[in-house]
């Protein structure tokens, strides 16, 4: 049978960042029906374009919506420019990192508040990604629970920062949490040629997690740092935080 053609709207936009010294690409989704009269939740993924190509995630959220398992929603992708920028901005620490992170706090929040019907509270922000954009969306949550009250990760990366991170905020019981990663990523090829073993990490930052007061859903999955898995988690991952 024929797949039904998306209901909503794709469109490109984008924003001066001051933080990072350029201009930023985004792509912007609107659900069916969209009205400016009405207020709408927001989901902000990294790596955007592999959220909308290959995960092709306005298609997975209007079969949710259809099925009435999630709220409508306006998503916003926010596309990379090369590996070894993602790298300079998702990587903890690296060196476009922190401003990275206030550009999402500081500049993309305002940006979406002004430009689009988004409930302008925290609970109604999702920030969400794939392994580095995982790391970024987890790291900015924390430090900005105030702005953002939903994270979801598939297959992050963890080191010791992310861990800090996590232990320094203050606010956990303003956060959810979804988190997932594969039995078989013990040995991920990285963005600067090594081999890492994600696992392990991911299961010490599960248990950290679990000692403090977010709100959290955790999966194991039987597959390695490939999208194909991702993809076909994000039904649970959208189901768990937009519903």
């Amino acid at each position: 049978m024929a797949k039904k053609p998306l209901q909503g709207t794709t469109l490109d936009d984008h924003i001066m960042s001051k933080e990072l010294e350029e201009e930023i690409p985004l792509i912007v989704y609107t659900p069916p029906d969209f009205t400016p009269m009405q207020s709408y939740h927001v989901l902000i993924c990294q790596d955007g374009s592999d959220y909308f190509q290959i995960g092709r995630i306005p298609r997975v959220f209007e079969e949710l919506l259809d099925e009435g398992e999630i709220n409508e929603t306006i998503i916003v992708g926010i596309p990379y420019p090369s590996v070894d920028i993602r790298r300079e901005r998702y990587f903890p620490n690296d060196v476009q990192n922190e401003a990275y992170i206030r550009f999402l706090a500081h500049e993309l929040v305002p940006y979406l508040d002004e430009h689009y019907p988004i409930e302008p509270i925290a609970s109604a922000r999702t920030l969400a990604g794939d392994s580095l954009g995982g790391t970024v969306s987890l790291m900015t949550a924390v430090r900005y629970p105030s702005l953002f009250g939903n994270v979801m990760m598939h297959s992050p990366f963890v080191n010791a920062n992310v861990l800090e991170d996590v232990k320094n905020c203050n606010h956990s019981e303003k956060i959810s949490i979804y988190h997932v990663i594969g039995l078989q990523e013990t040995e991920v090829n990285t963005t600067d040629g090594n081999i890492v073993n994600f696992l392990p990490p991911n299961r010490d930052l599960r248990d950290l997690i679990k000692s403090m007061n977010f709100s959290y859903e955790y999966h194991e999955f039987d597959g390695d740092h490939k999208w194909v898995h991702w993809q076909k988690d994000l039904p649970r991952g959208l189901k768990s935080l937009l519903s």
